[in-house]
């Protein structure tokens, strides 16, 4: 299996990373990919990439609720390090307007500078999307025409979002640990999605999966969130494993080894 939204380099590692990873690989993980935040996150994540190399893949982009009145010097700064490291994707990028609304145009530009750039290098985006759909379609629209491919990440829409979705580019859907809460029924939008564009994560440190509900999440937790998903789709673990590992590697040009 593969984490595809993980954030291990994060401080809530720090005190038992390596047991982390170790307990991950037990679990049959194979890989994770680790979406950046902002410049604070830049250095973590690459040592982390570095430590851990062959397990770790390091996407790099700008997080919207980091988007500021600094935004396009943090930018800058990506560009750089876009045109001279590698990256599996650009991320973990988008709009969230949960919180606060005041730099919502920053983020929309942001969202499009980097979704330009992923194009150009035709990298996948990771798209964070929270209470913001809307928005982040009418921007897919806009930019249908640079054939926009990669994953809408802890996604929780109707099976109509995914529909609108799919028309505006090659995209896949995160599930993670919220499939696993009792208040939470994603079945008709996972059968919707379908087992070739589904993609699994955890985005630990949070959205832990029940049983560890309220504790920090990690990448070895990701197998409950299989386990619903294989439940929901009358498939087998193996089968659901098989399928997502494959979807992850198509995305992030991973190797299936």
């Amino acid at each position: 299996m593969i984490d595809t939204h993980t954030h291990i380099y994060l401080t809530e590692f720090d005190n038992d990373r390596d047991d982390v990873v170790l307990r991950a690989r037990e679990a049959g993980i194979t890989k994770v990919v680790l979406p950046n935040v902002d410049l604070t996150t830049i250095r973590p994540l690459d040592e982390a990439v570095n430590r851990y190399a062959g397990f770790c893949f390091p996407a790099m982009g700008l997080h919207p609720t980091s988007v500021d009145s600094n935004y396009k010097k943090v930018l800058d700064h990506i560009a750089k390090l876009l045109d001279t490291s590698e990256y599996c994707a650009i991320g973990e990028i988008g709009l969230d307007l949960y919180w606060d609304k005041t730099f919502i145009s920053e983020q929309i530009d942001a969202l499009i500078q980097q979704m330009t750039w992923a194009s150009s290098k035709k990298l996948p985006v990771i798209i964070h999307c929270r209470e913001a759909l809307p928005e982040i379609l009418q921007v897919l629209k806009d930019l249908r025409h640079l054939s926009l491919q990669g994953v809408f990440h802890s996604f929780s829409g109707t099976p109509d979002d995914v529909s609108m979705i799919s028309e505006f580019g090659d995209f896949y859907f995160g599930i993670n640990g919220v499939a696993t809460f009792k208040n939470v029924h994603l079945e008709d939008v996972v059968k919707k999605i379908g087992l070739h564009r589904l993609l699994l994560e955890t985005d630990a440190p949070y959205l832990t999966p029940v049983p560890f509900r309220g504790k920090r999440n990690e990448p070895a937790y990701i197998i409950y969130t299989a386990r619903r998903l294989a439940d929901i789709m009358g498939i087998s673990l193996s089968e659901l494993s098989d399928q997502t590992t494959y979807n992850a590697c198509r995305l992030f040009g991973l190797s299936t080894k």
